[in-house]
């Protein structure tokens, strides 16, 4: 999962060499967190914030077929 939120990420970033996709494991769930560059952020926000969700829902339905949690936070 993500390297499938990095892919996505760096199609949609001016500058995808400074996109860093870092995850924290738990039991359950998983944490990834999204860190991009200061000009890109609006892009993978997107307005309203639904390139986000649209983000956020495809990780989800990916990680509903092992069973896991998924939380994605943008920094």
């Amino acid at each position: 999962m993500r390297e499938l939120v990095e892919i996505i990420a760096k199609s949609l970033v001016d500058s995808p060499d400074e996109v860093q996709v870092s995850e924290i494991a738990g039991e359950q769930s998983v944490i990834l967190e999204l860190r991009v560059a200061p000009d890109d952020m609006g892009k993978v926000i997107g307005k309203q914030g639904r390139i986000a969700k649209a983000i956020r829902t495809v990780v989800k339905a990916a990680a509903t077929k092992e069973n896991k949690r998924v939380v994605v936070e943008i920094i």
